[in-house]
C-alpha cells in the first residue's frame, strides 16, 4: 500500500490511473480531506463524474477542461452528501445537462436507531453536511447504472453517513469515505453509525477486490489488508473503551483524551464522536448503559 507521504498529487490535473479512468485532487486539503477530495472521470466518451467535490469554481474548471471535444459528461454520481463531495453537483449539471444520482438526500438511510437520535435533537452530529443536496435519480441497493462502455453496481454502505454508497467496476471499488488508505473514516451520530459502519465492511470482504479507489488519499491496492485493518482498529477502539469504562462511568469526551493520546488538537472533536458513535454501538449489543437522555456528555457504564 502505498504510504501517504508519498501521494502528493498535482490539484486540478486529470491524472490517469487506468485505462477509462482519470482523477482530479479537489484543492481543498485539510485534516480530515487529507490533500483534497478525489474527483473521478470513467469512461472514454460518455464520462461519468464521481463525486464533484466543494462548491469551488476551480475545481469545476478542472473538470470541465478535463472533458475532451469528443467527450461529455452522461452521469454526475455522488456517493454521499458530505460538503466535500456533493455540492459541486449542482453547477456541473448545469454546465453538463447531465442527471444527479445518489442513494437519496442527507437523511436517506439512516438506522431506526439513528433516526432516533436525530429527532431527539440533543446528539450533536451534522458535521459537513450538505443539507441542500438534492438528487435527480435516486440509486437504491444493488441497483446497476450503465453507461457509455462501463457499468457501476451500486452498494449501499453506511456507516460515516446513512447515505453512503461505494460503486464496484468490474474488479475495482469506488469506496469514497468508508474505506481510505491514510485514515480510518469519521462516524459521527446521528450521521454516521459504527454498527452499520461495520457491517458495510464485512460486506465489501463479501467480493474480491482488485484496488479500492477512495475519496481521498491513494489507491488501496491491496484491500482485503485494508478492510482487516479497519475492522480490527475498531474493535482495538472498543477493548481500550470497554476497559477504561471498568474504573467507573465516563462520558465520550473523557474516554476519547484519555485513548486518543496522540491524536492532534484539530482532531480531537472528531475523536470524540467516534467514540460517542462506538458507545452507542456497545450499548445497543447490551455491552454498556446510560441514565437520561443520550447527547456528548452522558455518562456510560460498563454492564
Amino acid at each position: 500500500m502505498q504510504a501517504p507521504d508519498d501521494f502528493d498529487p498535482p490539484v486540478g490535473i486529470a491524472e490517469v490511473l487506468e485505462p477509462g479512468l482519470r482523477r482530479i485532487v479537489a484543492p481543498n486539503p485539510s485534516p480530515m480531506t487529507y490533500r483534497g477530495t478525489n474527483t473521478y472521470l470513467l469512461g472514454e466518451r460518455g464520462l461519468a463524474v464521481i463525486d464533484p467535490g466543494p462548491d469551488s469554481s476551480a475545481h469545476l474548471a478542472a473538470i470541465l477542461e478535463a472533458v475532451g471535444p469528443d467527450q461529455h459528461v452522461s452521469h454526475i454520481i455522488v456517493t454521499h452528501t458530505h460538503l466535500d463531495h456533493s455540492p459541486l453537483s449542482s453547477a456541473l449539471s448545469k454546465h453538463t445537462s447531465a442527471p444527479i444520482l445518489a442513494f437519496g438526500d442527507a437523511h436517506a438511510g439512516r438506522s431506526t436507531v439513528m433516526q432516533q437520535l436525530a429527532a431527539s435533537g440533543i446528539v450533536g452530529g451534522g458535521e459537513g453536511v450538505d443539507t441542500h443536496f438534492r438528487p435527480d435519480e435516486l440509486l437504491p441497493d444493488s441497483s446497476t447504472i450503465s453507461g457509455d462502455g462501463w457499468k457501476l453496481d451500486v452498494i449501499h454502505t453506511p456507516g460515516h453517513i446513512g447515505n453512503h454508497i461505494s460503486l464496484g467496476w468490474k474488479d475495482a471499488c469506488f469506496t469514497a469515505d468508508h474505506v481510505m488508505g491514510w485514515a480510518s473514516s469519521l462516524v459521527s451520530p446521528p450521521d454516521g453509525d459504527l454498527t452499520d459502519f461495520m457491517l458495510s465492511c464485512t460486506r465489501l470482504q463479501s467480493s474480491d477486490w482488485r484496488v479500492f479507489y477512495p475519496g481521498h488519499g491513494p489507491q488501496v491496492d491491496d484491500p482485503v489488508a485494508r478492510l482487516n485493518w479497519l475492522i480490527a482498529h475498531r474493535l482495538s477502539r472498543e477493548t481500550s473503551i470497554l476497559e477504561h469504562l471498568v474504573a467507573g462511568p465516563a462520558d465520550a469526551s473523557t474516554l476519547a483524551s484519555k485513548i486518543y493520546t496522540e491524536t492532534p488538537p484539530a482532531l480531537l472533536g472528531a475523536a470524540i464522536r467516534n467514540v460517542l458513535a462506538h458507545l452507542i454501538d456497545l450499548q445497543g449489543r447490551g455491552l454498556v448503559s446510560h441514565d437520561g437522555p443520550l447527547h456528548e456528555s452522558t455518562k456510560f457504564a460498563q454492564l
